[in-house]
C-alpha cells in the first residue's frame, strides 16, 4: 500500500540555485517578521484601538513569516492565536474555538477520504482506465487532453500536490517513452514538457471544482459566513468552480496544443505503458469497492441540498430539517467513519482503512486553515477589518463590484506565485471583504474572485508543490515554466473574473 506523503516527497525538488534562495528567504523571514511586529507595536496609531493596534502587528508578522517560509505554515498559524492570547485580545476558549469550526471536520473527513483512495490504488485505476480507453488512441491530443481532464478529474477530491505525485510517474514514463531515440527532435522535447506542465496546472485546476479539491474553496466559505453572513453549499460552490476550472483547463489545452502538440507523434508503445500499469492493478479490490462505496455516500449527502433547491424544495420543511440534520461536515465524517466499518477481510478484523493510515492526513492544512479562521474572527471582533476596509475603500474613487472583484483576484494570484495558495487566501480574503463592505460593496464577488484567484499560482516551482514537482522531471525549462504560468495566470484572472461577475449569484 502506498503513503501519499513518501509519494510526493521522493520527487519534490529544487535546484541548488532554488535551495540556496530559498535559504535566505527563510532567513530573512526570521529577522523581518520580528522586526516588523516590534515596530508596528511601537507605531502610533489613533485611529486603531489598542487590541486592533495589537491585532495588525501579529497579522503582519504572520504575513511576513508566511511569504518566507521561515516557519511551518501550520506553525505560524499557531503563532497568531497564541499570540493573540498572551497580549490579551480574548480568552483561549474563544481564540482557540474557530479550530473546532464544522468545516474544519469536513476538511479531516475529505482528507481521510482521500487517503482510502491513495492507500488502495482507486485514484491510478480510474486514471489508467480513463487513458486505456481505445478512442484515446496513440493520438498525442487526446492523450494531452485525457490526461489533463483525468488529472483536474482526480484533484477535484483529493489534494493537488497528491494528485501529482500519482499522476507524475505516468507522465514520465510516457515522455520518456515518446522521446525514445527522438531526444534531439524538438517536438518531442516541447510534448514531454507539456505532459509535465499539464500534470501540475490541471492538478491545480481541477480543486477550483468542488469545495474540497482546494484548501483556500474552504478558507472562502468560512470566512465570507464569518464575516458576511454568506452561506454557500458543497453544490453551489459546484455551479461557479467547475465552470471556472472547464475554462481555465480548456485554455491550457489549448496553449499546449498550439505550442506543444502540432508536430509531435507517438510511438505505437506508447499506449502500451498505460495498459500495463491497469494490467499490474489486477482486478477491482474489495477496498476499491469500499472506498467507492464511501466516496459516493458521501457525495450523495453533500449533493442532496443542492438537489432540493433544484428542484423547487429548497426551502421545505425536509430540507430545513435534512441542513440541520446532515450539514456537510457531517456528511464528510459520514463517509471517513463507514472507511473503518466496510471490511475488507472479516475473519481477520480489517477493515478498508486502518487509523494508522488514517492519521497520515496532512494536520498542517487543518492547523493552517484554523488559524485563519480564528485571525478572521479576531479581525472582526477588535475592528480591524472594518478599520483596513474603511482606510483601502478610502483611496478608491466609488470602487464598484467589478473593480474589486478585479483588484482582490490578481493580489490573489500574485501572492500565490510567492505564498502558499492557502496563506494567500488567508491573507487576501479578509481584506476582500472588509473593504467591500467599508465601499458598500456586496463582498461575495470580491472574496470569491480572491478564492479562487488563490490557486493560480503556475509561475515558479516554489509557487506550489505540484510545480516543484514536475520541474525535477528535467523536461521543464524554468523559462518556460515561467512563460507559460504567466500566460495561465492570464487566462485565469479573465475566466474568474468574468465567471464570477456572470454567475456568482448562484452560489449566494
Amino acid at each position: 500500500m502506498r503513503k501519499p506523503h513518501e509519494a510526493f516527497e521522493s520527487v519534490e525538488t529544487y535546484s541548488p540555485a532554488e535551495e540556496r534562495f530559498n535559504r535566505r528567504r527563510r532567513t530573512a523571514g526570521l529577522v523581518i517578521g520580528p522586526v516588523v511586529f516590534v515596530g508596528l507595536l511601537a507605531l502610533p496609531t489613533p485611529s486603531l484601538s489598542s487590541e486592533a493596534h495589537s491585532l495588525a502587528a501579529i497579522l503582519a508578522l504572520m504575513v511576513v513569516l508566511w511569504v518566507t517560509e521561515a516557519l511551518p505554515l501550520a506553525v505560524t498559524a499557531l503563532i497568531g492565536p497564541v499570540l493573540a492570547v498572551v497580549m490579551g485580545l480574548g480568552t483561549a476558549r474563544a481564540i482557540f474555538a474557530p479550530f473546532a469550526d464544522p468545516i474544519i471536520f469536513l476538511f479531516i473527513g475529505s482528507f481521510i477520504l482521500a487517503e482510502a483512495m491513495f492507500v488502495h490504488g482507486l485514484d491510478r485505476r480510474v486514471a489508467f482506465t480513463a487513458l486505456s480507453i481505445r478512442a484515446v488512441g496513440r493520438s498525442p491530443g487526446r492523450i494531452l487532453l485525457v490526461y489533463g481532464l483525468v488529472t483536474a478529474l482526480i484533484s477535484m477530491w483529493i489534494s493537488n500536490t497528491a494528485t501529482t505525485a500519482m499522476m507524475f510517474p505516468l507522465g514520465l514514463a510516457l515522455a520518456g517513452q515518446l522521446a525514445q531515440g527522438r531526444e534531439s527532435d524538438p517536438a518531442m522535447r516541447r510534448y514531454a514538457m507539456a505532459m509535465m506542465l499539464m500534470t501540475a496546472f490541471a492538478a491545480s485546476i481541477g480543486g477550483l471544482g468542488t469545495p474540497v479539491g482546494s484548501p483556500p474553496n474552504l478558507i472562502g466559505i468560512a470566512l465570507l459566513r464569518q464575516q458576511a453572513g454568506v452561506d454557500i453549499s458543497f453544490a453551489s460552490w459546484m455551479l461557479i468552480g467547475l465552470p471556472i476550472a472547464a475554462v481555465v483547463l480548456a485554455g491550457v489545452f489549448a496553449m499546449f496544443y498550439f505550442a506543444a502538440v502540432r508536430g509531435a507523434s507517438l510511438p505505437a508503445a506508447s499506449t502500451d505503458i498505460v495498459r500495463e500499469e491497469l494490467r499490474k492493478l489486477g482486478p477491482v479490490s474489495r477496498g476499491q469497492r469500499n472506498v467507492l462505496a464511501a466516496f459516493a455516500c458521501t457525495v450523495t449527502l453533500w449533493l442532496i441540498p443542492g438537489v432540493f433547491a433544484i428542484t423547487g424544495f429548497g426551502d421545505s420543511p425536509a430540507a430545513i430539517a435534512y441542513g440541520r440534520a446532515v450539514p456537510e461536515s457531517v456528511a464528510a465524517m459520514i463517509g471517513a467513519i463507514l472507511l473503518f466499518l466496510l471490511p475488507v477481510h472479516w475473519p481477520a478484523r480489517r477493515f478498508t482503512l486502518s487509523w494508522e493510515e488514517a492519521a497520515h492526513i496532512d494536520w498542517g492544512i487543518v492547523l493552517l486553515f484554523g488559524g485563519g479562521i480564528s485571525m478572521g474572527a479576531l479581525a472582526t471582533s477588535t475592528g480591524l477589518a472594518t478599520a483596513m476596509g474603511e482606510g483601502l475603500a478610502g483611496l478608491m474613487d466609488a470602487p464598484s463590484t467589478l473593480l474589486l472583484t478585479a483588484l482582490f483576484t490578481a493580489s490573489a494570484i500574485v501572492i500565490s506565485e510567492a505564498a502558499s495558495n492557502t496563506a494567500s487566501a488567508t491573507i487576501i480574503v479578509p481584506i476582500a471583504v472588509a473593504v467591500a463592505q467599508a465601499a458598500g460593496v456586496d463582498p461575495l464577488e470580491p472574496a470569491l474572485g480572491a478564492t479562487l484567484g488563490a490557486s493560480m499560482g503556475f509561475m515558479m516551482p516554489i509557487s506550489t508543490p505540484p510545480n516543484a514537482i514536475v520541474y525535477s522531471s528535467g523536461h521543464v525549462p524554468i523559462t518556460q515554466m515561467m512563460r507559460y504560468g504567466v500566460i495561465l495566470d492570464v487566462i485565469g484572472f479573465f475566466a474568474i473574473v468574468t465567471l464570477v461577475m456572470l454567475i456568482g449569484r448562484v452560489v449566494a
